[in-house]
């Protein structure tokens, strides 16, 4: 069997309709929407919303610690519309139709911090399996999905904002590991909270990774566990007792799926 695996896609729907190609399957771990390109600062969602010199003002500032100034800019961007909401929608939903379409079948596919999981499932199709908290059989294997981000603690989200990142308390995370049972291949956007795996060596400062799923990779000793967003990690390797953790890479930037074989 071959498997190969994606994350942080970020709007890269060409190199997506290419990714599961000499494949038996293609996972895909998250964040398809290209919501803030800090590469190119007039695409994505705030780019074409926006436009670029205004994205760069917002690069900037979220390079450092998600701080209050950060917070009152982009709160100023959103009012400046007189419609966000429905103009965030409409950016996503036309990026999901494009990705949604490029995924080769069979495509096995969970939601990351950038995504709208409420979204997909008007693009779930033949071929296409939308998981998120299950678990499924590919090839002799059991793969578990766990989609989502990490909450910073004492962090309270803007529910009534034109736009919500999918985050998860660790509890809600725990529990969506949990009901997976034990697994041959671990599939989350976040990685466990291993230092080498959640430190970003270009932001220069760590992501938040999962307690949880470090535990139960530490008690149930998948074989892999896979995950991305983290775009630069220290490492993209690390060996928890049986268990090879890899960081799957940039997806956007690389256009190279990582290859599980068996």
């Amino acid at each position: 069997m071959r498997v190969h695996v994606v994350s942080d896609v970020h709007g890269n729907a060409e190199a997506l309709a290419r990714a599961g190609d000499g494949a038996d399957a293609l996972v895909v771990l998250g964040d398809l929407v290209d919501f803030v390109d800090y590469y190119d600062h007039g695409k994505g969602i705030l780019g074409r919303v926006f436009g670029a010199e205004k994205v760069e003002v917002f690069a900037r500032l979220r390079r450092g610690r998600l701080g209050a100034e950060t917070v009152r800019y982009m709160r100023s961007l959103w009012e400046s519309l007189d419609n966000a909401a429905d103009v965030v929608q409409e950016a996503i939903v036309e990026q999901y139709t494009e990705l949604f379409g490029a995924m080769s079948a069979p495509t096995y596919a969970t939601p990351g911090n950038v995504d709208s999981p409420e979204l997909w499932p008007r693009f779930a199709r033949d071929g296409v399996h939308i998981l998120d908290g299950q678990a499924v059989d590919i090839g002799g294997l059991r793969f578990g999905f766990a989609g989502g981000a990490l909450l910073h603690p004492g962090f309270v989200p803007n529910r009534r904002g034109p736009w919500r990142p999918y985050l998860r308390t660790e509890d809600e995370f725990g529990a969506a590991l949990a009901g997976l049972g034990e697994v041959d291949v671990l599939c989350t956007h976040v990685p466990p909270a291993v230092a080498e795996l959640t430190y970003d060596v270009v932001a220069r400062r760590p992501e938040l990774g999962s307690t949880s799923l470090l535990k139960v990779i530490e008690r149930d000793r998948p074989r892999w566990s896979v995950f991305g967003h983290v775009h630069q990690p220290m490492a993209r390797r690390v060996r928890v007792g049986w268990t090879e953790c890899v960081n799957v890479g940039h997806f956007q930037r690389s256009g190279t799926p990582h290859v599980l074989r068996w």
